[in-house]
């Protein structure tokens, strides 16, 4: 098996993966978890385990796998592609901390090969592995338990255990017509509408196959993953397996803005980054949708619900004492209720939500810029820019966050290419030119 840092392609430039130094991914800001296994009871372990996934198929069959096993198998995947947000990042974290707190084993399928059959990076696998060694940077600075996490780089474990992998993808294929296939694309963020390349139509039956080939007794990833988890667990019934994989789908955090049903890496008002400042933290939330009164819908609230109260365990509200005073909620469920009567405004609960995610993410933009390699790291993956761009009106927004002003091509002059910093050429349209104004 390949180290499980690196990605196992050849000729490409060896990065050892280090953990922020000093206090920083342990100190406050490390997200709460429950007692180490095995001090829990079984009721304890069913609790951690289920409260991760909004959906659980089937709970029934995961208390008996907890009660028969003491190490359970988790599976999850991602495809290395841009920046890392928050959900990634974070929420990430704080359902493998709870996962590993209960006795579980996390696999982290690093899907390099999927990545590049579903042309993320322009499909340029070592730009597609400098990015999933950024993941993994990130995750070990943020303080995931990376001592009950496995990286697995999809590329070299098929590689080595090919014998193993192809037969089953061919048989999944085989078990399955077309329609089926075609509606699971939704997990690489395709429509069934799309025109597919050939490699996309594969691409569901070799997810499937990861879970089997990684011998994965739980898979847990989101509720966009649901229909190739599925999947799997009727590929069980045809081919008589008893056991099926148990599906722990977490919840998707909506993106910042209205209407928004999940963050999207080419509007970057729409989600929080990992190495986000400060001042793009305190921005973006301040731009996000949080309408007075209104708890359904609203972003800024979910981002309390599933990741400030899971971290810290509470949510400190600060204001003046005409303004209410500061507030500690210990519950989600106690600022619903202030909030919906009118008692919390989101004048005041912005500026908290803002300084609560600002701690989280302190560690992690102090690991990459006091490290040299990850800082180098990070350079090289802002370098992968995305040509996708997201328009607001006479505004645009590159992949990295700019907020880019369009002005005729025939009223400015010529300026250098190099770099992406103030009032340098960033983008080029058909007679338009984009200039950053950070």
């Amino acid at each position: 098996m390949a180290d499980a840092d690196q990605p196992p392609t050849k000729g490409m430039e060896s990065l050892t993966v280090t953990a922020a130094s000093g206090s920083s991914s342990t100190s406050s800001s490390a997200p709460a978890t429950a007692s180490a296994f095995p001090g829990v009871s079984l009721e304890e372990r069913f609790s951690i385990v289920r409260s991760v996934g909004e959906e659980c198929i089937q709970e029934k069959e995961l208390l008996r796998l907890l009660e028969k096993k003491e190490t359970p198998i988790c599976y999850d995947g991602f495809e290395p592609s841009g920046r890392m947000h928050i959900a990634q990042g974070v929420m990430k974290t704080i359902n493998v901390n709870k996962l590993t707190s209960a006795g579980c084993k996390m696999k982290m399928w690093i899907a390099d090969w999927f990545a590049m059959l579903n042309n993320k990076m322009g499909g340029d696998l070592e730009k597609i592995n400098a990015v999933g060694k950024y993941f993994i940077e990130i995750w070990k600075a943020v303080g995931m338990d990376t001592q009950n996490v496995e990286f697995l780089w999809s590329s070299g474990e098929i590689d080595t255990r090919s014998h193993e992998y192809w037969p089953l993808v061919m048989d999944i294929a085989a078990k399955n017509k077309l329609p089926r296939v075609l509606r699971c694309v939704q997990i690489m963020g395709r429509s069934e509408q799309e025109e597919l390349t050939a490699a996309q139509i594969l691409y569901p039956c070799m997810q499937c196959a990861d879970i089997f080939f990684l011998k994965a007794d739980i898979c847990q990833l989101g509720m966009d993953q649901r229909k190739v988890n599925v999947l799997a667990r009727e590929y069980c019934d045809d081919i008589k397996r008893k056991n099926k994989p148990i599906i722990l789908s977490h919840h998707m955090l909506p993106g910042l803005q209205q209407g928004q049903e999940k963050m999207s890496k080419s509007d970057p008002l729409s989600a929080i980054f990992m190495e986000d400042e400060e001042a793009d933290v305190n921005l973006k939330i301040k731009k996000a949708y949080c309408p007075p009164q209104i708890v359904k819908g609203n972003p800024c609230l979910e981002y309390v619900q599933f990741i400030i109260f899971p971290w810290f365990n509470e949510f400190k509200v600060e204001r003046k004492e005409q303004d209410g005073g500061e507030k500690i909620y210990k519950n989600f469920e106690e600022l619903v209720a202030d909030y919906e009567s009118g008692g919390l405004h989101p004048g005041d609960l912005k500026p908290s939500l803002s300084k609560a995610l600002n701690k989280i993410l302190q560690p992690v933009r102090d690991h990459f810029k006091n490290d040299p390699k990850a800082k180098a790291l990070l350079e090289q993956v802002k370098s992968y820019r995305v040509t996708r761009v997201t328009w607001a009106e006479d505004e645009v927004f590159d992949v990295m966050g700019h907020c880019l002003v369009l002005v005729p091509k025939n009223n400015i002059s010529p300026v250098s290419q190099e770099g992406h910093g103030d009032k340098e050429l960033v983008h080029l349209f058909m007679g338009w030119m984009a200039f950053s104004y950070q």
